[in-house]
């Protein structure tokens, strides 16, 4: 409704200056009309919500725009994005990762497994082949999709890329092994954010804005210094990670969503496509040292640099950053530094200062935890 009333407005306006003085009176008349009706409307849409934030707590109010937000779903003009702009609610029904994406990062690791050689005894030699295009309709394709093309091999690492359509961006894969510190470790390392904030020198801000209790789905502020002349940079973006100890596996999704608490800032650029999926695959078990992972990743650092700079950037940066979080886990297994156990972790001990979301009408998922308890890493 408010979007179209926007629009007539606008449209009434060019037409009165384009009539000139003869014909002009009556659309000006017009425009006007459409102006204040728009306005008026605007100001009960905000009184209405101020009146609810008086009358409801934060989390009866969300689970009333959500209901909201369902109903209204699917109609012309998109007046659920509207009121969840007016009312500054994150709608977690569109955003939350889903169990999907998280199932679709274990199956390529497994595709990846599969296409392998007959695995040796020794970790170093556990690298699969280079990955294949998918078969025509599969998940991983996608239509107008790229082969990879090696770009790093090393002892513990290699590092693949591809074009990603239709932009003059890649998509990145890197498949490696560690034999010195367990999976778990590892994993919690990764996800802990006041930790990183010791051993990655880069970060400028990382903190968790609001958490979603049905799925375990986080939303993260990050900022991060870029190589000079670079300005630095800020991500919003969604986490979701889930633990499957019957198969054996850990899985981490993020990617890149826009939050009502976090407007931008003139001060940093804002990365707005960004995608990041971790798996990890214990040799034995999560508390016995090795493991294999596979990192996908890409983003779009908004940069004017020509292309093959930003694939240099990211091909010398994520081994990088890769070995750094390495040295974090032995640094924290060593000298015995606390860090959350996410992985022992229930959905319900929901730690911090942040925003936590729960519709009582939907059923929590077991399978994704938020932080909790501390233990040594």
């Amino acid at each position: 409704m408010f979007p179209r009333k926007l629009a007539a407005a606008a449209a009434a306006a060019a037409a009165a200056a384009r009539a000139g003085p003869r014909g002009g009176g009556l659309l000006a008349a017009l425009a006007n009309q459409c102006r204040f009706v728009t306005g008026l409307r605007v100001r009960r849409a905000q009184q209405i919500a101020q009146l609810y934030g008086r009358l409801y707590s934060d989390s009866a109010r969300r689970v009333l725009l959500g209901r909201l937000w369902r109903r209204l779903r699917g109609r012309a003009g998109h007046a659920s994005a509207v009121m969840a702009a007016l009312a500054g609610v994150f709608v977690w029904d569109e955003e939350r990762i889903q169990e999907e994406e998280l199932q679709r990062s274990i199956d390529e690791m497994r595709r990846l497994e599969e296409m392998s050689t007959v695995f040796q005894s020794s970790g170093v030699d556990r690298h699969p082949l280079e990955p294949k295009p998918q078969p025509e309709g599969s998940e991983d394709c996608g239509a107008g999709a790229q082969p990879w093309e090696m770009v790093m091999e090393k002892k513990h690492f290699k590092l693949w890329r591809r074009p990603i359509a239709g932009t003059a961006l890649y998509q990145y894969r890197v498949f490696g092994t560690y034999t010195d510190v367990t999976p778990r470790q590892f994993f919690n390392v990764q996800l802990d954010t006041e930790y990183r904030k010791k051993w990655d020198a880069l970060v400028i801000k990382l903190e968790v804005i609001e958490r979603d209790m049905v799925s375990g789905s986080e939303v993260l502020h990050w900022v991060t210094h870029f190589p000079y002349p670079m300005y630095s940079r800020d991500y919003v973006y969604v986490r979701r990670y889930s633990v499957d100890q019957e198969n054996n596996v850990m899985v981490l999704v993020s990617r890149a969503v826009e939050h009502p608490s976090v407007p931008e800032s003139p001060e940093f650029v804002r990365v707005r496509s960004y995608e990041s999926q971790m798996v990890i695959r214990p040799h034995k078990s999560f508390d016995e040292n090795g493991f294999d992972y596979l990192l996908t990743y890409s983003d779009n650092p908004q940069t004017v640099f020509p292309r093959y700079c930003v694939s240099w950037m990211v091909s010398s940066g994520m081994p990088d950053f890769l070995e750094k979080l390495h040295m974090a886990t032995l640094k924290a297994k060593n000298m015995e530094i606390k860090v959350k156990d996410y992985i022992s972790s229930k959905p319900l001990e929901i730690g911090g200062e942040a925003k936590a979301t729960s519709p009582s009408s939907e059923r929590k998922n077991e399978s994704s935890c938020g932080p909790a308890r501390i233990e040594y890493a």
